[in-house]
């Protein structure tokens, strides 16, 4: 039996913890604030061979410490992360914070509502994964494959670009454009199927067809989508866009929005992306990932005694699969968006 002073002391533990915790964001933001001027000072002409970002703000860097230190208290206290997917959130929310304010809303776009559609009538997909784990708890393996490539894109955009909010403009800013629309695509990739796997598999009573072969299939089939599921896609990616969009009216001075070009393409690129990504990650999964039934009706990954094979091969699993699709897109998104763009 537990006494009332052991409950308690656990109480006051868990409450003392992020306080800690968020009291220790102001000096270490500005150590690395001091680095960054010390930098600066004794390497000039490294410092200043970029246009505007010789030193980043201590206000900067004190957001980059505590905006992704809160979503990560967020994410393990509604048990969307795990320990190590925290702290791994933690470091990726650090980078895009840094680079643009822009670069975080599109993660919390895809964390916060990815989050929220995992957990949407999560006993229906517990019938139907044998896998299935509750509340959607993502360890380090899937933040790292969801929201990698976008943080890689991100450390370049801070190396080429400095840390700050551009628009989008092609013509006056080819390469931050370029990589901003890259980590649009990515975090656009990943909501799109979160998305469509998390919503197109409760909604709809009849089975979806894969994509390859338009064969129907059982619910939760790698490879398989629905047009309800598509739907879905397309709005986890606008989604992403949407939040994109507004932080960027909210952040640029108006004069340099008025010079530049149209900002709402954003949109439709974003709800692209999140299609076309939904699709190339069913594409991937009907071909390079096995799916398979067993004796109790819940589909598997993995060959075994009373697994009857659907479709695909055991060659990559589904974190492979995810980073593959948002590398993919991250990629391809960019050079679209760049002939289209008005």
């Amino acid at each position: 039996m537990v006494s009332h002073g052991s409950r308690k002391e656990s109480r006051h533990s868990r409450v003392l913890l992020p306080v800690l915790l968020s009291a220790c964001a102001i000096p270490i933001s500005m150590l690395f604030w001091i680095v960054n001027v010390a930098y600066s000072i004794l390497w000039p002409d490294a410092a200043n061979s970029a246009e505007e970002h010789s030193v980043i703000s201590p206000w900067r860097w004190l957001a980059a410490v505590i905006i992704p230190l809160m979503f990560a208290f967020w994410g393990l206290r509604k048990k969307s992360l795990d320990i190590s997917g925290a702290i791994l959130g933690f470091l990726m929310g650090f980078v895009l914070t840094l680079s643009s304010f822009a670069h975080l809303v599109a993660l919390m776009a895809f964390f916060v509502t990815g989050s929220k559609v995992t957990k949407f009538r999560s006993m229906q997909k517990k019938k139907l994964e044998a896998d299935f784990k509750e509340g959607g708890q993502r360890n380090w393996i899937q933040v790292l494959c969801n929201g990698g490539m976008a943080t890689q894109l991100a450390l370049l955009y801070l190396l080429d670009a400095g840390s700050g909010e551009r628009p989008i403009d092609f013509d006056k800013e080819y390469r931050s454009s370029w990589l901003s629309v890259g980590i649009i695509g990515a975090f656009a990739c990943c909501n799109g199927d979160t998305w469509a796997s998390e919503i197109g598999t409760v909604i709809g009573t009849s089975d979806p067809f894969l994509i390859t072969t338009r064969r129907k299939v059982p619910k939760g089939t790698n490879g398989g989508v629905s047009w309800i599921g598509l739907i879905c896609s397309v709005i986890g990616g606008f989604v992403v866009g949407l939040f994109y969009y507004i932080m960027i009216l909210n952040t640029v001075d108006t004069a340099v929005l008025q010079l530049a070009a149209p900002q709402w393409p954003i949109l439709v690129v974003a709800a692209f992306g999140g299609l076309f990504g939904s699709v190339l990650d069913s594409i991937l999964g009907a071909t390079l990932q096995y799916s398979g039934v067993d004796e109790k009706g819940n589909i598997v990954e993995r060959q075994g005694k009373g697994v009857k094979h659907i479709c695909g091969r055991q060659i990559l699993d589904n974190h492979s699969v995810n980073l593959l699709s948002s590398i993919g897109i991250a990629l391809i998104l960019p050079r679209i968006a760049n002939i289209f763009w008005p």
